[in-house]
């Protein structure tokens, strides 16, 4: 088959197109004939050696894939409703930028019906990293208020699409007015542009002072501090990537007095048992809402997979609104 692999670390230049075997799953799995790669800012770490593999994943770097059921194990398939021939979307710990790969079934949901293979290759990763943060860790409810620091990554856009819908308030930075409209056009509340405002004080005038219960940071370093101070009382922080670093001053006496939390987590790691309780969830209570048109796909470009490097080097520019894809069929 072929697949992108990452010959050294380094700058996008060193994705290249390779030949690989085609790999075979075990038992509670099953392999997809990829359509689609999701490419996402854990794959650019990987490449410039910021991420390591975990034990017993492929090196060849991609979370994300949809396509079709070309083989699996009988009884997992039958347990999860699935069948040869299904189509489905994937989170994976390895092995995404391939035209196979293999995928725990408990990690596989459906292709939203009215969603394209291509379209659903860029649902997994985000949808189940907002899920487990935002919802799960950060307790979300109805009615409450939202800050999405970069709200028009791909992450962003799935957390503002998500938390709308389910009925909450939502508050984004961006570093343009064009990546501010097009939040907004997502359903956000309010966009802050974070290079002439500061965040803190917008924060404080949307809420009345009162602040927001949980923000969802991919900054962290010093950002962790200011975002403390944009919480309401029982707020929740949730760290999700340390692109401003990792190390930052709290204030624990705020922390005290306010009775804040401050969390965090990566996915990539987690056992399959972890991830398959993240799917359950988004099937009863997400995927209905992609059905629907609620939430819709945002997708800024598809790649053909032998121009991956070209895909990492968007990503890192920064200049992208939503998803980048590669298309294993072109």
């Amino acid at each position: 088959m072929r697949a992108v692999e990452i010959a050294t670390y380094g700058a996008p230049e060193v994705l290249r197109l390779t030949e690989r075997p085609r790999p075979v799953g075990g038992a509670g799995e099953l392999l997809i004939r990829v359509a689609a790669s999701g490419v996402n800012r854990p794959d650019v770490l990987q490449r410039t050696g910021n991420y390591p593999v975990p034990p017993g994943a492929s090196d060849i770097p991609g979370l994300e894939v949809a396509g079709v059921v070309e083989a699996g194990d009988a009884a997992a398939l039958a347990e999860a409703g699935l069948q040869l021939g299904d189509h489905v979307c994937a989170l994976v710990a390895g092995g995404g930028y391939a035209e196979y790969c293999v995928a725990p079934v408990a990690q596989c949901l459906p292709v939203p019906a009215g969603w394209t293979d291509v379209e659903a290759a860029g649902l997994p990763e985000t949808f189940f990293t907002v899920w487990s943060n935002v919802f799960d860790r950060g307790r979300l409810q109805p009615g409450e208020t939202l800050l999405v620091q970069g709200g028009s990554s791909g992450i962003g856009v799935t957390a503002i699409q998500m938390a709308k819908a389910l009925g909450a308030r939502v508050i984004v930075t961006v570093g343009s007015d064009e990546k501010a409209r097009a939040c907004l056009a997502l359903g956000a509340d309010h966009a802050i542009h974070y290079k002439t405002q500061d965040f803190v004080r917008e924060v404080a005038d949307l809420t009345g002072g009162r602040g927001v219960d949980v923000v969802l940071d991919m900054v962290a370093g010093p950002y962790v501090a200011r975002e403390l101070d944009c919480l309401a009382e029982d707020g929740r922080l949730v760290i999700i990537a340390v692109q401003g670093g990792v190390n930052a001053e709290v204030n624990a006496g705020q922390v005290l007095r306010r009775r804040l939390t401050l969390t965090g987590s990566t996915l990539r790691p987690r056992p399959v048992a972890f991830k398959a309780a993240i799917a359950a969830s988004l099937r009863q209570h997400v995927w209905p809402l992609l059905a629907s048109g609620a939430i819709r796909p945002v997708v800024f470009r598809v790649f053909p997979a032998a121009q991956a490097a070209d895909a990492h080097a968007l990503m890192e520019s920064n200049q992208h609104i939503g998803k980048l894809l590669l298309d294993w069929r072109a």
